[in-house]
């Protein structure tokens, strides 16, 4: 399966913002803009779940745990699935796209932000709200949680708060000036985070910058072309590797995909073209697979907006031995 492409009967019939491995298992969790969840059996190569929601597009998407699945919607909606009972239910909203959707295994905690430039905190065990970031300014397109850490993307900024402490104090980082962030993800093992920009920099940043040997850093994901000139495309998604400290995967607007050790500070591989942008990322929960979704993104006027495609790679040594970076 070293790069081959997911089946489907029905085909995905919309772009794909999201997919998420399951915490345990070989599970893929496929959000897409035809309002319709799925859940993929990467191991037996069969779809498990196809719900379908009366609402808009599924922006997001996100595992409670093995049996119970959370997105986040365009209409605003959050819904909550069953998997196992085969049923869903909305179990609030956000005033505007609701955009992204994490959960806190740690606080039990579903965390939630969108274009209604809040953030919104729900208690999974009694699926209600009872707290709200509501004075960020901004839209939110990104965000991310590891342990109690959480880091919210607003413009070219990342705020960190402690889950655990709301109304504590907020930690502020600027990372570009004039240049917004399009994803944001934090890594535990490496007790830090990177951010992807609109015009191809990754940085990498520390949570405790005392306590750690490395200093962050900035890097651009493809080298100079022929002319001299740099490729600003967007670095639509990061993920991190759940096995290896440190390496790290990008995908762009331009459908190039590359694993770096930020640690070494070198590329390790530039993964084969995607005949699409690289939407979203995902590495299983041991590391051994990493799953790319090919997909339009509604970025670029002239994007094709074909039906997107989910591509399996299994990680090996191939995949972690050191070369020379651009």
């Amino acid at each position: 399966m070293d790069g081959s492409c997911l089946n489907f009967s029905n085909p995905i019939r919309d772009a794909i913002p999201r997919i998420r491995f399951a915490p345990s298992s070989n599970n893929l969790l496929i959000s897409s803009w035809d309002s319709t969840l799925r859940l993929y059996d990467v191991d037996e190569c069969v779809l498990r779940l196809e719900a379908p929601i009366q609402g808009g597009a599924l922006l997001d998407c996100c595992f409670e745990s093995e049996s119970v699945a959370l997105s986040a919607d365009s209409d605003g909606s959050i819904f909550r699935y069953d998997m196992h009972l085969g049923n869903s239910k909305a179990i609030g909203n956000h005033d505007d796209l609701a955009t992204c959707i994490e959960y806190s295994e740690e606080t039990c905690k579903i965390v939630t932000a969108g274009w209604d430039k809040k953030v919104k905190f729900w208690d999974a065990r009694s699926v209600s709200c009872y707290d709200c970031l509501g004075n960020l300014g901004v839209e939110v397109e990104s965000m991310s949680v590891s342990g109690f850490n959480l880091m919210v993307a607003l413009k070219s900024s990342v705020h960190l708060y402690d889950l655990r402490y709301l109304d504590g104090s907020v930690q502020s980082k600027e990372f570009f000036m004039d240049i917004h962030i399009k994803c944001v993800r934090s890594n535990l093992d490496l007790e830090g985070f990177a951010v992807g920009s609109v015009d191809g920099k990754v940085v990498l940043d520390y949570l405790a910058q005392s306590s750690s040997k490395n200093e962050g850093y900035a890097f651009r994901c493809h080298p100079k072309d022929k002319n001299g000139k740099r490729h600003l495309v967007a670095v639509n998604d990061i993920a991190f590797s759940p096995s290896i400290c440190g390496v790290l995967v990008t995908g762009d607007n331009e459908g190039h995909a590359s694993i770096w050790d930020v640690l070494s500070r070198k590329r390790l591989l530039e993964l084969p073209r995607y005949p699409n942008s690289v939407a979203s990322l995902a590495y299983n929960h041991d590391g051994q697979l990493l799953a790319v979704a090919s997909s339009h993104t509604y970025q670029e006027a002239n994007e094709r907006e074909e039906n997107p495609q989910i591509f399996m790679h299994h990680m090996d040594d191939r995949h972690i031995k050191s070369v020379p970076a651009s």
